[in-house]
């Protein structure tokens, strides 16, 4: 297959399936407004133009500037991401309406990233600049003024009318600075030539700035308490580490560690046993601390195998059901088969992210794929997880269906991240030619200036 016929093949695989997820979409908007007003949505044709407008930037974006990139992300992205504003519509038609404006921010915001992060490989020389944009934007919401605190975390930031959480944006910083370190030192690191007792580690100027990082961002999340992140950033830094070194001994550290923390925060923080206590038994206080669970299990029980139905049900009796507990309000109304194509959704993007990450050569490339996939799958499991009480809750958004301007933003430029890195891919299996970027071709001009002035 010719590279002009595989990169064809790949972006009217993209379109066709964006064109599919938005046609799922509409079909979603309109039976959500029949079910609960039995009209045809008075907003239909500016929310279809809105849905056609992001489509049409986004796969633009990527047709012109990442070309050879696997056709899969984007749609799935937008199936998750549409599915989730209609059912934000479903529950309050004002937040829909600031979730409107930040999807269009978002898009912008994923066009940006794609437009001015041409080579992946450039984001590694900016590692400790990135760590410290992301340590900065972890402090923020402790200084005051600045932070607030919202549901128990102080998370918030506040700058004028812009309300948002740092902490979105800092796991993406400081999973580039983890990528960029382990790919710089992975070698030392695996070398392990440090023996604690029967553990042979590797020596402490190695990996001694990794684990200040790491533990400074869990730490700083811990007093937050934030404890969905804190868990994210753990398994994020476990599992980039095991990647790099192929060493088993680093994901058996890790759950032991976990475990031990998790104990010891259990013993120590009043808000941790409330939360394990509701996990184990929501209906022994079910109209108090238990009552959003419990309000979400009858919820997720109602919509049975098919739902009660878009539109037909009851999912705004959970509190604030459009961030935490979005997944039990598209359970309750599309039920089981509903459910599993979110989960299918997910699944299908994490699949793509990691096979991204098996398919390059580059170490950095490599780790960061696995890094940022590793975000959306932790965070999709720790709170899915929640909602259904296969673990404590934690307070987490769903990637790209729960409201909020902050996450949505930080979640497409992962995904611009991981579209740049599967085109990287692409273009050194020659899969795509290699065309030079703008700076590139400014730095070959002034070259071609500079030899001909000493030619003259």
């Amino acid at each position: 297959m010719s590279v002009r016929t595989v990169v064809q093949y790949r972006r009217q695989t993209e379109l066709t399936l964006i064109v599919m997820a938005a046609a799922i979409v509409g079909v979603a908007y309109t039976l959500a407004s029949l079910g609960a007003n039995s009209v045809i949505p008075a907003r239909m044709g500016p929310f279809l133009g809105l849905v056609l407008i992001l489509i049409a930037v986004a796969h633009i974006a990527v047709r012109k500037l990442a070309r050879g990139a696997d056709g899969t992300l984007l749609p799935l992205a937008f199936l998750l991401h549409g599915l989730g504003f209609v059912m934000i519509t479903r529950l309050d038609e004002d937040l829909a309406g600031f979730q409107a404006l930040w999807s269009l921010i978002a898009v912008g915001a994923f066009c940006a990233t794609l437009l001015f992060v041409q080579r992946a490989i450039d984001l590694a020389r900016y590692k400790w600049t990135l760590f410290f944009i992301g340590a900065g934007m972890l402090l923020l919401p402790m200084l005051p003024g600045l932070g607030y605190a919202a549901g128990g975390a102080r998370i918030w930031v506040s700058v004028g009318p812009i309300n948002f959480q740092p902490g979105e944006f800092a796991k993406l910083a400081l999973a580039i600075f983890f990528a960029a370190y382990l790919a710089d030192r992975r070698e030392l690191i695996a070398a392990s030539t440090w023996k604690v007792g029967p553990l042979r580690l590797p020596e402490p100027q190695h990996i001694l700035p990794l684990v200040v990082a790491w533990g400074f961002a869990v730490l700083v999340m811990v007093g937050q308490r934030d404890l969905g992140s804190s868990l994210l950033f753990f398994t994020l830094f476990v599992v980039m580490l095991w990647v790099a070194t192929e060493r088993n001994i680093y994901l058996i550290l890790g759950i032991v560690l976990f475990s031990g923390a998790a104990y010891v925060a259990w013993r120590l923080f009043d808000h941790v046993q409330t939360r394990v206590s509701i996990w184990l038994d929501p209906w022994e206080d079910e109209y108090g601390s238990g009552f959003q669970i419990v309000q979400a299990l009858y919820g997720i029980g109602d919509g049975g195998i098919t739902g009660t139905g878009l539109g037909r049900g009851s999912p705004d009796k959970v509190p604030l059901a459009q961030n935490d507990f979005i997944f039990a309000a598209i359970t309750e109304e599309m039920g089981l088969i509903g459910a599993t194509s979110i989960l299918m959704a997910y699944l299908l993007l994490i699949g793509a992210g990691f096979r991204i990450a098996i398919r390059t050569d580059r170490t950095f490339e490599k780790l960061l794929a696995t890094g940022l996939t590793t975000i959306v799958g932790i965070q999709a499991f720790i709170i899915i997880g929640g909602v259904i009480k296969l673990v404590p809750l934690t307070g987490i958004t769903l990637p790209f269906v729960s409201y909020g301007g902050s996450s949505l933003l930080a979640n497409y430029i992962l995904l611009a991240l991981l579209i740049r890195l599967s085109d990287a891919g692409a273009i050194r299996r020659g899969e795509r030619t290699d065309d030079p970027t703008p700076r590139e071709r400014w730095a070959a001009w002034k070259l071609r200036r500079a030899e001909r002035k000493l030619a003259s």
